[in-house]
């Protein structure tokens, strides 16, 4: 069996926020949307319903909590959830707080304007106010 590792992409593209217990969480280093990965710490897994039964309802959960903090920190408009995998396969679920403010409304964001990078304050910062509510047992 092997074993997990974040795939490359992910990992050059993200910061690091937290672990719950199945997922990583991770921030998109991109200043124009609030834009969250979960990311189940499952070694070839491509689709949520590879997981198992038990894993599954555990990334389902997840993916509430870390709705229930976008919408606390940001209150989008709109919360766009989905796992694509089509140029990174590992299983990930983007949660992006979307605005009808936003560059791309009502398009999707993907591919649609190159990534402006956080500055290292505001990613830091960014980081710190996810991993609290991320943590917070009231959400």
């Amino acid at each position: 069996m092997s074993k997990f590792e974040l795939h490359p992409r992910l990992a050059a593209d993200t910061a690091f926020i937290t672990d719950l217990p199945l997922s990583s969480v991770l921030l998109i280093n991109d200043s124009q949307y609030p834009w969250t990965l979960l990311v189940p710490r499952r070694p070839d897994i491509k689709e949520a319903h590879h997981l198992s039964n038990t894993d599954q309802q555990q990334l389902l959960n997840e993916s509430n909590r870390l709705c229930r903090v976008m919408e606390t920190l940001f209150t989008p408009d709109k919360l766009n959830v989905a796992a694509i995998g089509n140029v990174v396969p590992q299983l990930h679920i983007h949660h992006i707080a979307r605005f009808t403010s936003d560059a791309t409304w009502p398009a999707p964001v993907w591919g649609a304007l190159p990534a402006v990078p956080y500055t290292q304050t505001a990613l830091d910062s960014l980081v710190q106010q996810l991993e609290q509510a991320v943590s917070d047992k009231q959400l």
